[in-house]
C-alpha cells in the first residue's frame, strides 16, 4: 500500500492551499481516507477524514470551516483543501487510509503516507 501526499509547501496566513494524496495497492472505494498532522514535540492530531462515497466528512474542531475534504474514487485521490490558513496550521501533514471507521472513532489508521511539509508564516 502507498499513500502519495503532496501539494505541501509554505504560504502566508490566510492562504489556502491543497493537499492530494495519491493512493495504490488497495481498494481504494473500501477504504476511509482521512488527514492527520503533527508538529514535532507535540501529539498527532488528527484533522478530517471522509468516507468510501463521501457522504460523510469529520473535522476536528481548529479546522471545522476552514477545510474540507473530498475524494475521487476513479482517480483513487483523496484531497484536503485548507483555507484561511494560521501558523498553528503548520505541521507534516499524514495522508491516511482504514478499512474501517477507526479514522473517526479511533483516531487511528491501517495505513500511513509519508507526510507534506505545511508552512504557514504570519
Amino acid at each position: 500500500v502507498q499513500l502519495q501526499a503532496s501539494g505541501g509547501g509554505e504560504v502566508q496566513a490566510g492562504a489556502s492551499m491543497t493537499l492530494s494524496c495519491a493512493a495504490s495497492g488497495l481498494a481504494f472505494n473500501n477504504h476511509v481516507m482521512g488527514w492527520f498532522r503533527q508538529v514535532p514535540g507535540k501529539e498527532r492530531e488528527f484533522v478530517a477524514a471522509i468516507n468510501w462515497n463521501g457522504a460523510n466528512k469529520y473535522f476536528s474542531d481548529s479546522v471545522k470551516g476552514r477545510f474540507t475534504i473530498s475524494r475521487d474514487n476513479e482517480k483513487r485521490t483523496a484531497y484536503l483543501q485548507m483555507n484561511s490558513l494560521k501558523a498553528e496550521d503548520t505541521a507534516v501533514y499524514y495522508c491516511v487510509a482504514d478499512p474501517s471507521p477507526a479514522i473517526v472513532t479511533k483516531r487511528s489508521a491501517m495505513y500511513w503516507g509519508k507526510g507534506t511539509q505545511v508552512t504557514v508564516s504570519s
